[in-house]
């Protein structure tokens, strides 16, 4: 039997969207916790963005699996079963007490949270018409930037009272009730067709990356959104504390701000396209934000303006990279759409992995050299900002 409106909201929006919002909440969490765990275990910037960033070699790693076995699988099993994943690994990282445990459990939630966005995009794609993607693909990254603004203020507070090993217990709990929730009320989508066997599934990959419409997004994708993953996810902070020399707790409400930012980027770009999806362009969107994206960049290099209007202002102009996925997506037929948008994020993630990696082992050179520590961080901002130019030009030479 069909589902209604309202029963797709409630079985196929919402749980979809609880899952993004746990996936960007373990995302941006270390951010907040960097000085307990900086303090507490005696790390370098290097092994900080070394731990931090497992997550994202592990959700990069997941990807193509993921994409394959959303197309196989649907999209409920495949994301209530991971969020297991996520559970356990937030509880691992809680017990940790050295630096290779909390990286190993850091590596299990990103695997965990691999496929929340992708299993919703592909919920979508399954349950609602194509003209409603856009505006879908901007609320499930609404409910992402909620995410993020709990991570800010909200995780702040809470650390004196539950400490850091006490937030992630929570945080295992929530995954558990999310995939529970996920297994019970999403619908499978039958499609009555053949079932997608092993060696067509590998086949479809095939297909995606020797596709020129997907390199034309792939440097794209590593360099913005995977610097913005970066940047969230963990270096503002130390930014705002070594360059703008705040406190951990201002930094926090530069977060709080940047969620803010990232929150009616998405709603507002939802609402955009909902309205004039029929003279705007998912790409020009994108096209357009990117551009202000590397402006706030620069102007916080240079410590021209607001710290925190900036920062916020760069979250808001970011959110357009989503439309990336929903780009890339229709450059392929729709039962190659798991597959297309975990590619494109494999290559989100494995710029994020290399950046927010990278700018450590960038802080620490500079700083070893001699360098005081705003200026090492500028001059590694700076390098970051380089190589987004040349993306950037990249996708506007091969983009018609």
């Amino acid at each position: 039997m069909p589902l209604t409106l309202s029963q797709r909201i409630l079985r196929v929006i919402l749980p979809f969207c609880a899952g993004y919002f746990f996936s960007y909440l373990m995302r941006t969490i270390n951010a907040v916790i960097s000085p307990e765990l900086t303090r507490e275990l005696s790390l370098s910037a290097a092994d900080l963005g070394l731990l931090t960033s497992t997550y994202f070699f592990s959700f990069a790693l997941a990807q193509i699996p993921v994409g394959i076995a959303l197309d196989r699988f649907g999209a409920r099993r495949v994301a209530s079963a991971l969020l297991l994943v996520a559970s356990a690994g937030a509880l691992l990282f809680a017990a940790g007490h050295s630096l290779t445990t909390l990286a190993i459990a850091r590596a299990l939630i990103g695997l965990g949270v691999a496929a929340c966005l992708m299993a919703g995009l592909k919920g979508f794609m399954d349950w609602f018409d194509l003209k409603f993607q856009p505006s879908l693909t901007g609320i499930i990254m609404a409910c992402g930037a909620m995410g993020a603004l709990t991570t800010s203020i909200p995780v702040t507070l809470a650390l004196p009272i539950l400490g850091w090993r006490g937030v992630f217990v929570v945080s295992g709990a929530l995954a558990l009730a999310v995939a529970l929730i996920t297994w019970w009320v999403v619908p499978d989508r039958h499609t009555g067709g053949k079932p997608l066997t092993w060696a067509d599934a590998w086949a479809g990959v095939g297909q995606v990356f020797r596709a020129k419409s997907f390199w034309r997004f792939a440097p794209q994708s590593a360099m913005f959104t995977g610097c913005f993953m970066a940047l969230q996810g963990l270096w503002v902070v130390p930014w705002l504390m070594n360059v703008n020399l705040v406190s951990r707790d201002v930094a926090a409400q530069h977060l709080f701000a940047m969620s803010l930012g990232m929150l009616a980027g998405q709603l507002g770009i939802a609402a955009l396209l909902a309205r004039w999806h029929d003279k705007i362009s998912p790409y020009q969107v994108m096209q357009t934000g990117l551009a202000l994206m590397m402006l706030c960049e620069a102007l916080s290099v240079l410590g021209i303006g607001s710290s925190m209007l900036l920062w916020a202002v760069w979250s808001f102009s970011a959110a357009a990279g989503s439309q990336m996925y929903g780009v890339v997506a229709n450059q392929f037929p729709r039962e190659l759409a798991g597959r297309a948008t975990t590619a494109i994020n494999l290559m989100a993630f494995i710029g994020a992995f290399c950046l927010q990696w990278g700018l450590g082992i960038a802080v620490d050179s500079l700083r070893a050299s001699g360098m005081a520590a705003a200026p090492a961080f500028q001059a590694s901002f700076t390098a970051m900002l380089i190589l987004q130019l040349a993306a950037y030009l990249w996708m506007l030479r091969t983009v018609k």
